[in-house]
């Protein structure tokens, strides 16, 4: 076949094509446009979600910067004669300082609090409002302290890093605020859990020594040989051995 005569034939191929596809089009120009215009809207939706998405995270992560500038602040005891609650840097013209851990945790507080409430299920509010929690439960807010903790399990999700962490806080509240039984509840309840991610060897040892203030020294003793069968390595084997054996000598 000539080159002619092919072209000629693949000329007549794409003009029938273009006709068929006129064919196809004419009759249904107007649903064709429907669709189209759809598609149009359905991406513009979706680029105007992932915009203020991002936007919704950069002010987050704004807010949670300016909250933790404070939260990571120096403490710096004054010096006596100072003026009350004054750092002794100040003299220095030092910046970010406080005079007492109290004093930086007040500080800290409402711009955690702020940066928290405003995007409340984004990562930087749920991380802001985990170390609202802590520092609820630093400054003896136990009421506090343990609804946030529970807020951050809700919204972060029980599985995930914060959400393990706030239950570990958690428990650690309840036995600063001498709520024993609450303790032992929640401590168990972890250990129960066997998630390798979690610190099963202080999880153990927290637990022995909740039984230990409770006075049921029979749960002490098992929960303290669980941790030495279990974990021979840990930090906290040692301390677990010398609990046994004040157990075993008062016996």
């Amino acid at each position: 076949m000539k080159s002619t005569e092919r072209r000629h034939l693949k000329e007549n191929e794409l003009a029938q094509s273009l006709a068929a596809a006129r064919e196809f089009i004419e009759p249904r120009r107007k649903q064709l446009t429907g669709v189209v215009i759809g598609i149009v809207l359905v991406a513009i939706a979706v680029l105007a979600v992932i915009v203020i998405r991002q936007r919704t995270a950069s002010r987050g992560d704004d807010l949670l910067a300016q909250a933790m500038v404070t939260l990571n602040a120096r403490v710096v005891p004054a010096q006596p004669g100072d003026p009350k609650d004054v750092p002794a840097a100040a003299t220095f013209n030092a910046v970010g300082t406080y005079s007492t851990e109290e004093a930086k945790l007040k500080a800290a507080v409402p711009k955690l609090k702020a940066a928290a409430d405003a995007y409340p299920d984004s990562d930087a509010g749920i991380t802001a409002r985990y170390h609202l929690a802590s520092a609820y439960a630093s400054l003896g807010q136990t009421s506090d302290a343990l609804r946030e903790f529970d807020d951050v399990v809700k919204r972060a999700g029980g599985d995930s890093l914060y959400g393990r962490m706030a239950k570990l806080g958690k428990a650690d509240a309840q036995m600063r605020a001498n709520q024993v039984d609450a303790a032992i509840a929640s401590w168990k309840e972890l250990a129960d859990q066997k998630d390798a991610s979690l610190p099963q060897d202080a999880i153990l040892m927290e637990l022995g020594r909740a039984y230990m203030q409770k006075g049921n020294k029979d749960e002490a003793r098992k929960t303290y040989t669980q941790l030495v069968e279990q974990h021979p390595d840990s930090v906290y084997t040692s301390e677990a051995r010398q609990e046994l054996e004040t157990l075993k000598r008062a016996a």
